[in-house]
């Protein structure tokens, strides 16, 4: 039938999409040994730009085309990614060095306007040779004095004329018509062949010449602007120039350079980030707030709670105890059940989903399971561990939801499964949109979303409700303490203690654990770097974690003493505000660090952020909603109550 053929079309693309990471999951890939002039094969890329956040597909612009494009297949966080992977007319043969004529293009005046307009958005050519993305190499002065080689991803398309570049005309765009491939391999007497170890890109732009009539055939063709050079007059792109003015000729050369670098070893200067020590100042400036939270809970736990708990078990203290106030007070209403449960159990259910997901992905990618040779890896495992974690976000809302005193399992299981994916999804459905209309490869494609769709109610879905029916299965433990039928009056509070401002003050520290790796983070997402320092990503989580449980416990004693028993809420808040702290900086890093221009990157720009600071507000307010539910328990089991 119809529907069978649909069903089978959507799963097969499914496992088209998942399949190419399931082969890279094991640590290390068989390296590939090319004989001398044995084909290598160039692939291009999308198009990428800081300035506008919109990756464009290589042949949206005016390039050379092979005979036949063939798109090759990409995995699911590629296509997310906006990577559009093709074949390309650069024919290169192992340890041959050459020079050839790429094709000639006389372009539109709309190609040359399209041109001209994404030279002048500073976008980038990225291109793959043996799973290895090409590269421009840049030298690094090191603070003693030393210099180092690091590599930029890509090449620029083209460049803006300035008095400081010869031959240009300021303002004027330039293409980058001339490709020098500098390809480095290393051989070894272990094996036979070259292994390619680099993939350096030099790029030129040339206003070629040849003598007499143009020939396809390059052994008729007589260039006069031979051996290519920086030297040479650049090539203008002016959408307004003559047919002759706008004509392209696209050449390249290729040199070959024996490298000792190993072929294990040949992405460390791609993943060199040469500021280890900035990294080593965020765990230790993060250590420091834990070392300071640390001494205020062990002081509270060790001398104060100690003090107050054998206080109050002590018979000849009982009279003192009526004109007494604190946390000791309120035994009989803290566990009483606060309002809008089931809202509240969806929130923690989502939070322990996203952090378990965090959890497992940072362990993959720091074991090396996740490198970053193998392109989207990261963002398809993170999808798939969101999806298969349903099972501990239905226990520990259903679990948190039943000793609340609550009776919708059902609703509140739906609402744990679809409420933030749904709206976030919803959200990024209608940005889609906006990318979609600038005819962006961005664009998440149908048939991609039918995917993310079915992993969404195919998997996270029923194993959400599994975990619920596991959850309200599992015994509770009774509460320390009675509650009373009628609610005490909470007593007017400090304005320190009200609770905004308290919230407020409970997200700083979490925020100042991470913000300067936050830093790393935002600028390897928006300013297209490699990150993989993942050993230090980990202990920064676990610093967070450590951090939100104490700033969290520390404030709601301090509540409790108060005489405020309305927890739960401001638990889950407290640690969670650390979010709008995020959002908060990621409007300073917008005006700081990036030059976005335009309505629609701006706007992908904080929907994704805000998106992002809401998911961080899940994580973190779960880790306080749940260490301080530990807190309070133990507190009050402690004392006798009659």
């Amino acid at each position: 039938s119809r529907t069978s053929a649909f069903m089978s079309l959507v799963f097969l693309r499914v496992w088209l999409l998942l399949a190419p990471v399931a082969a890279f999951y094991l640590p290390g890939v068989a390296p590939h040994e090319y004989l001398d002039n044995e084909k290598v094969e160039i692939k291009v890329n999308k198009l990428s730009s800081t300035k506008t956040q919109l990756p464009y597909d290589y042949y949206s612009l005016p390039f050379c085309r092979p005979a036949e494009v063939v798109n090759k297949m990409e995995n699911l966080g590629e296509v997310l990614h906006g990577s559009v992977i093709k074949n390309s007319a650069y024919d290169i043969s192992m340890g041959k060095i050459e020079f050839r004529v790429l094709c000639k293009r006389t372009l539109e005046p709309a190609e040359a306007t399209l041109l001209h307009t994404r030279i002048r958005q500073d976008y980038r050519v990225h291109m793959i040779m043996d799973n290895l993305p090409a590269a421009t190499k840049m030298i690094r002065e090191l603070p003693d004095g030393q210099t180092i080689v690091m590599y930029d991803r890509g090449y620029p398309l083209g460049f803006v004329g300035s008095a400081e570049r010869q031959g240009s005309v300021p303002g004027g765009a330039y293409l980058h018509n001339h490709l020098r491939f500098v390809l480095k391999y290393h051989k070894d007497a272990a094996f036979d062949g070259a292994r390619i170890v680099g993939f350096e890109v030099e790029p030129l732009s040339v206003k070629h010449k040849y003598k007499g009539a143009w020939s396809d055939d390059a052994s008729q063709l007589q260039l006069l602007t031979l051996p290519v050079g920086p030297d040479l007059p650049p090539l203008r792109v002016d959408p307004k120039g003559s047919a002759a003015e706008r004509e392209v000729v696209y050449t390249y050369d290729v040199k070959w350079e024996p490298s000792d670098v190993k072929w294990a070893s040949r992405w460390d200067l791609y993943l060199y980030m040469g500021d280890d020590q900035i990294h080593w100042f965020s765990i230790i400036n993060s250590l420091a707030i834990v070392l300071l939270l640390t001494g205020i809970v062990a002081m509270i736990m060790m001398r104060t709670l100690r003090r107050d708990v054998s206080r109050y078990n002590s018979p000849e203290d009982k009279d003192d105890l009526a004109e007494e106030s604190g946390w000791k007070l309120v035994h009989a209403d803290v566990f009483r059940p606060p309002q809008q449960p089931i809202l509240l159990s969806a929130s923690l259910g989502t939070g322990m989903q996203l952090l378990a997901m965090a959890v497992v992905s940072i362990g993959c990618a720091m074991l090396g399971f996740l490198s970053p040779a193998n392109r989207g890896g990261l963002l398809t495992a993170t999808l798939l561990t969101f999806m298969l974690m349903g099972v501990p976000a239905g226990y520990c809302a259903s679990h948190t939801y039943k000793a609340l005193k609550g009776t919708e399992w059902k609703l509140v299981t739906v609402l744990t499964a679809t409420l933030y994916p749904g709206a976030i999804a919803a959200t990024l459905f209608v940005l889609n949109f906006f990318i979609w209309g600038q005819q962006s490869s961005g664009a998440i494609p149908f048939g991609t979303m039918v995917v993310l769709l079915l992993m969404w109610f195919g998997v996270s879905v029923p194993l959400v409700f599994a975990g619920a029916f596991f959850g309200f299965k599992a015994k509770l433990k009774d509460p320390p303490c009675r509650t009373n039928e009628i609610p005490r009056q909470v007593p007017e509070q400090a304005w320190y203690m009200v609770g905004a401002f308290n919230v407020l003050m409970g997200g700083i520290l979490p925020f100042g654990a991470i913000f300067i790796e936050l830093f790393f983070i935002m600028t390897s997402v928006w300013l297209q770097r490699f990150y993989y320092v993942f050993g230090f990503l980990a202990l920064v989580l676990l610093i967070l974690i450590i951090t939100c449980a104490e700033i969290s416990i520390v404030l709601c004693y301090f509540q409790l003493c108060n005489e405020d028993y309305n927890w739960w809420w401001r638990a889950f808040l407290t640690s969670g505000s650390s979010g709008l702290y995020l959002f908060g900086y990621s409007i300073m890093y917008f005006h700081s660090q990036l030059e976005i221009d335009g309505f629609v990157p701006t706007l992908m720009y904080f929907t994704y952020m805000a998106v992002f600071s809401t998911l961080f507000f899940l994580v973190t307010g779960t880790i306080g909603f749940y260490s301080c539910q530990k807190f309070v328990w133990a507190i009050y089991a402690a004392i006798k109550v009659d």
